[in-house]
């Protein structure tokens, strides 16, 4: 089991309260269902083993290379079931969404292929590289305030103004269904894992792959790692309820934003499926990305990170075997050099 490290500086370690099992909105079978839909539409991405990281846990390491995917990250997944979901009519009106990138370009791609239109709304804070790789795919593009949650209010009053189908980045049935089709393949690949780890944020991909993993091993520790200066999720879990914190820039950008004050499926699903939950510095942020430059000559964002950098600061010690999610490649290649030049930029 992942172990907590109270005395760490480079970490912080909340610890989920137990609760009764509720009767909860999405079903494996929805993942099921999300597998079969979005079949040939994305990649089967590879899990390898990573002597490196092996060395450091003192326990077989295994890589899920979700950073293979199209769109260079794991979102496309989730974007691929929602838009395939969409009524005919829904269809004609189109999506709108809010992002701090990787899901509004997987569902710009998403939307495009559909031929359907697709409204992007995103803070000041969304890395240019990110915001040109959705403009180049055709969609609609708001920049709105300096928090995702700003940009969420405005595809709120999209949605309302023009009849635009809302498509939330975690807080979505579908989208959360197209993302347990990941927790799927990594436990088809190795269903002996004792722990899986997965970088956290507003909860839709954990809440997917934790769901999948606990339906098909229950012995499986899941473990959230998220970056301290985007905790949103964490700091929800301890406060026992939704809330705002303040969004501060991060390595980890895609880890940005709120759950959503009314937060209808991944705060009750998180709360009762992950196993425990650990925060990560912007140093040990650089430090994954560097290692897996460095170890694994893979080109990883900071997002995709986390987990490589709980393992390297001993915030998570597996008993056993493990796998960590790479969620993304998207990473500014002038800052992936300044990161990989021993640079921790302060964004």
């Amino acid at each position: 089991m992942a172990k907590q490290a109270g005395r760490d500086p480079g970490a912080r370690n909340i610890r989920l309260p137990s609760v009764r099992a509720l009767l909860m909105a999405i079903a494996f079978t929805d993942i099921l269902e999300a597998r079969r839909r979005i079949a040939g539409r994305v990649l089967r991405t590879p899990m390898r083993r990573s002597a490196a990281l092996e060395r450091v846990a003192d326990a077989p390491v295994w890589l899920k290379c979700e950073h293979q995917q199209t769109t260079g990250s794991f979102k496309l997944r989730g974007a691929t079931n929602a838009v395939l979901s969409l009524t005919e009519e829904e269809r004609t009106r189109g999506v709108v969404t809010f992002s701090t990138g990787n899901h509004g370009r997987a569902l710009s791609h998403a939307a495009n292929a559909a031929g359907t239109r697709a409204v992007v709304c995103m803070s000041a804070l969304v890395p240019p590289n990110k915001v040109e790789a959705i403009r180049a795919l055709g969609a609609d593009i708001r920049i709105v305030g300096n928090s995702q949650d700003e940009a969420e209010r405005a595809a709120s009053a999209l949605e309302k103004a023009e009849g635009l189908r809302r498509v939330s980045p975690m807080d979505d049935a579908a989208v959360i269904a197209g993302q347990g089709t990941l927790g799927m393949e990594i436990m088809e690949d190795a269903p002996d894992l004792e722990t899986v780890l997965v970088p956290l944020s507003g909860g839709g991909l954990i809440s997917g792959v934790a769901l999948a993993v606990k339906t098909l091993s229950p012995k499986t520790k899941v473990v959230g790692v998220g970056s301290k200066r985007c905790p949103a999720m964490a700091a929800s879990l301890e406060a026992g309820r939704p809330v705002e914190v303040p969004e501060e820039p991060s390595l980890a950008d895609s880890l940005g934003g709120g759950i959503g004050l009314e937060n209808r499926h991944t705060f009750g699903m998180t709360k009762r499926y992950v196993d425990e939950c650990v925060l990560v510095g912007e140093e040990d942020i650089a430090a994954g990305i560097r290692f897996a430059y460095e170890a694994e000559g893979e080109v990883i964002e900071g997002a995709a990170a986390v987990g490589i950098a709980a393992l390297l600061n001993g915030s998570v010690k597996p008993a056993g075997p493990a796998a960590i999610i790479l969620t993304g490649r998207n990473i500014a290649p002038d800052l992936h050099r300044r990161v990989i030049n021993g640079e921790t930029p302060q964004i």
